[in-house]
């Protein structure tokens, strides 16, 4: 039996209508996701805002930190000091001139590989000759042993590369091989060629360790492997970029080092500062290594991501301005915002991907290819969700979320790095117009500022904004490449000559 026509009508409306209803309310959840996500997004911009004058207070509260680690002895690998910027005295009162000449060494230590490079300087004509380097890995267990076991793989290594040394590379006979050893780990610097190591990171345990001279560790490991070479100074990873900075350009009055980690340097005069006991050094002026990445200052624009990264960290309430602006943190702020539109508006499915939850998955050099994206598509954004968090088929809108959330973050890091600089200027006099238009150079020198072409820019442009274009006109941002390698040789070959200088 058939049934009437307009029963079949409408039962096939009824279902029509029943279809368009779960469109609707399919439409109007997938609207409030949408939402929920934006609000997420915009609540992020506006507790990230570095506007100028919010720039300019931090700029001012550097410079007060500054003061006050200059004037305090208590900052001088104290952990539990109140000044928070140790502005460590480095013991080189002067950088290289130029005219460095002959064959000098460096040891690069700051992780869990080292360098060891050979340069053979020319003077000012020839300036670098020639140069070789290798790349050494340290066995994991030789990071918790005793301290001879240590330095005795590093100096193995030291003397298999000095019997390499071939053709290119003179040395005068009866002279000393001299080392420059770059050491980024915390010590108090007791002369310019000692040091005490004040505490480990990156992974050692070495604790036998702990306020011995490293210099001296060094030494005597270079003995026992019946090497006539002997260290002439001991410097860190941002002195040595000055120290490269100013061979290459001699206005490079300070530098900086955007990396995994970050820190500044920059030549002070001794008359500023207070905590000196003794008789000035010949030169007057002193560089100062900064440790700027604990200042901290209640006009840093924190958000609730960043007090529950610092809460969770293995030193919390500490290196907070590192927090917010170095390599090894800006990922894992990103991987915290998107992990809560994933909870708030399951920005991504239903469920919350078991990989948004791993803490640090998230590398800065996937954010800076996903927000450099150029691709019509975004393609490399959805590869990057695919390959690191296993998150499949994200459409466009959803590329474009994340790489939005990237640019909030990357640019408060430039900014306020901006403002950093903009402090060190300031501290210096060189924040406003000089009557001959003195130029200022700031070496730099880390894997942010020199593959994050969107951070560099950002920071460069914000630091015009800071100063002004008649002070902005005289001041030069410029790379410099492997400081903490070359700078080394180049202050011990500075340092030898002096000492040679004296002697004669």
């Amino acid at each position: 039996m058939r049934k009437p026509a307009a029963l079949v009508v409408s039962t096939a409306v009824f279902a029509a209508a029943a279809v368009v209803a779960v469109m609707a309310r399919q439409r109007l959840r997938e609207a409030r996701r949408w939402a929920r996500a934006g609000a997420v997004l915009r609540d992020l911009q506006e507790r990230c805002a570095a506007p100028v004058e919010r720039l300019r207070q931090v700029a001012d509260a550097m410079v007060a930190e500054m003061r006050a680690g200059l004037a305090s002895n208590d900052s001088e690998g104290d952990s539990g000091s109140s000044v928070l910027l140790k502005m460590l005295v480095t013991y080189v009162d002067s950088l290289p001139s130029g005219d460095e000449k002959g064959l000098f060494y460096a040891l690069d230590l700051g992780g869990t590989n080292f360098r060891v490079l050979r340069i053979q300087f020319g003077g000012k004509e020839q300036r670098i000759v020639k140069q070789e380097s290798k790349t050494v890995s340290i066995p994991q267990h030789l990071m918790s042993r005793g301290s001879n076991e240590l330095f005795d793989f590093i100096a193995a290594a030291l003397a298999k590369f000095i019997a390499s040394e071939g053709e290119g590379f003179y040395l005068p006979e009866g002279m000393q091989r001299q080392l420059g050893f770059t050491f980024s780990f915390p010590v108090k610097q007791n002369s310019v060629a000692s040091g005490t190591l004040i505490k480990w990171t990156k992974g050692f345990a070495i604790d036998e360790m702990v306020g011995k001279d490293v210099v001296a560790e060094l030494n005597k490991a270079i003995k026992r492997q019946g090497v006539d070479m002997e260290v002439t100074v001991l410097v860190n990873d941002t002195v040595g970029t000055l120290a490269a900075g100013r061979y290459v350009d001699n206005d490079t009055v300070a530098a900086v080092i955007l990396g995994t980690g970050t820190n500044a340097a920059y030549i002070e005069h001794m008359d500023s500062i207070p905590k000196w006991c003794g008789p000035p050094p010949e030169s007057g002026n002193m560089v100062i290594n900064m440790e700027w990445g604990n200042f901290r200052s209640t006009h840093l624009p924190l958000t609730e991501f960043d007090v529950a990264l610092d809460a969770e960290s293995l030193n919390p309430d500490e290196q907070i301005y590192e927090k917010l602006i170095s390599g090894m943190y800006m990922g894992e702020i990103v991987r915290r915002v998107l992990l809560k539109m994933a909870q708030d508006a399951s920005l991504f499915s239903d469920n919350v991907p078991l990989e948004l939850e791993v803490p640090y998955i998230l590398r800065t050099y996937h954010v800076l290819m996903m927000h450099q994206d150029t691709s019509p598509d975004l393609r490399t954004v959805g590869n990057k969700l695919k390959e690191v968090f296993r998150i499949e088929d994200t459409c466009f809108k959803t590329r474009k979320l994340v790489v939005d959330v990237c640019e909030v973050v990357a640019s408060r890091a430039a900014r306020l790095a901006a403002a950093g600089i903009h402090g060190i200027l300031k501290k210096l006099g060189r924040d406003v117009a000089s009557p001959d238009k003195q130029k200022t150079v700031i070496a730099v020198d880390g894997g942010v500022y020199k593959h994050y072409t969107f951070f560099a820019q950002c920071m460069e442009s914000t630091l015009r904004d800071l100063l002004g274009e008649g002070v902005a006109s005289s001041l030069v941002i410029k790379l410099a490449e492997d400081g903490s390698g070359t700078g080394a040789a180049l202050l011990s070959a500075s340092y030898s000559q002096r000492l040679q200088a004296v002697d004669d």
